[in-house]
């Protein structure tokens, strides 16, 4: 094997390993920043506006890599809110539409479809933070 032929082969091998792969893409929500994936698929039932909704969640700043809120967690319990009518912040109101009971789907959300330019200091969101949520829905009314 030669070095130029090997060169291409890893070349491509890395690209498609990265770029190609679905495991790896995150989807562009039409018309917003806030990008998402599923990690799970659901079934039956979707998430429409105005609908109420139960989900576990679990919120990390990008920036620093650190949890700053999980329904998970000793003593919280699952969140309910309702969908798409601006009752939460605008990326995870937009990115958890469409999604099936029983789905779990990673938003990544800019600061301004997030916590804005002054973050939450309170939760540990500096200004300008990049969350990422993973959300699982476990309800849909």
């Amino acid at each position: 094997i030669n070095a130029e032929y090997m060169g291409h082969f890893l070349r491509d091998y890395f690209f498609s390993l990265f770029f190609s792969s679905p495991c790896h893409l995150m989807e562009p929500i039409p018309g917003y920043k806030t990008t998402k994936k599923t990690v799970q698929a659901g079934s039956g039932a979707t998430v429409a506006k105005g609908q109420t909704v139960t989900v576990h969640a679990t919120g990390i700043v990008k920036e620093t890599n650190k949890k700053f809120w999980s329904t998970k967690d000793a003593g919280q319990e699952p969140f309910t809110y309702q969908a798409g009518v601006g009752a939460v912040i605008t990326g995870w109101d937009q990115g958890c539409l469409g999604m099936q009971l029983g789905e779990v789907r990673q938003l990544i959300i800019p600061a301004e479809e997030g916590y804005g330019a002054k973050g939450f200091p309170a939760w540990g969101i500096p200004a300008g933070g990049t969350l990422d949520f993973t959300i699982e829905v476990l309800k849909i009314k």
